[in-house]
């Protein structure tokens, strides 16, 4: 596979280590939530879901939604877990859209509970991504993806933020009062 990094690429016919998935399992777009419960009430909203699997923490449904095939496979907490479930998809599927769904903090004033966050890039805090790409690269969102998100978000009515957001190895280290929880769709994309 041309995304795949060597060290997880795996023979055709062969499942995935970690998330259990083998070829043709996964539809090109992919939602992350981090929990694994969420992805069974995320495939409740399916018109028809084609594959269920679940292996470890990482729980996965295949279907479709208004005609469109898309999957949901569940990462776990962290960048490290993360990591393994985007370094297994990209063995398996050849040009897929990452969309992360979730919660997130917030620290900018005027962002309320139950507020979206697009995220058109983030400030990497971490260091899982180092191992993949220089520290300076940039991780920046495909506009395209951006872009459908404000459009949806403003079709339904959603009251929503654009912006940089910032990846971190610990969750409660760095909240303070200002904080708050909202949730929050945050994009990685390949230019299709």
């Amino acid at each position: 596979m041309p995304n795949a990094d060597a060290r997880v690429a795996i023979p055709a016919g062969e499942r995935q280590y970690h998330i259990g998935l083998g070829p043709g399992e996964l539809a090109d777009y992919i939602l992350l939530p981090g929990d694994q419960d969420r992805t069974d009430r995320i495939a409740a909203r399916f018109d028809a879901v084609e594959f269920r699997h679940r292996h470890r923490e990482f729980n996965t449904a295949t279907g479709t939604y208004r005609g469109l095939r898309l999957s949901c496979v569940s990462t776990g907490i962290g960048t490290d877990n993360v990591e393994i479930v985007v370094s297994e998809i990209l063995a398996l599927v050849r040009r897929p859209t990452f969309i992360r769904i979730g919660s997130c903090g917030a620290l900018q004033e005027g962002m309320e509970l139950g507020d979206l966050v697009i995220s058109s890039g983030s400030v990497r805090l971490e260091t899982t991504t180092n191992w993949f790409v220089h520290e300076g690269y940039p991780a920046v969102a495909h506009h395209e993806a951006i872009l459908a998100l404000i459009e949806a978000a403003e079709r339904l009515g959603h009251r929503h933020h654009v912006g940089i957001t910032a990846t971190a190895p610990g969750f409660s280290g760095r909240r303070d009062a200002r904080s708050r929880s909202c949730p929050s769709a945050t994009l990685t994309s390949r230019p299709r």
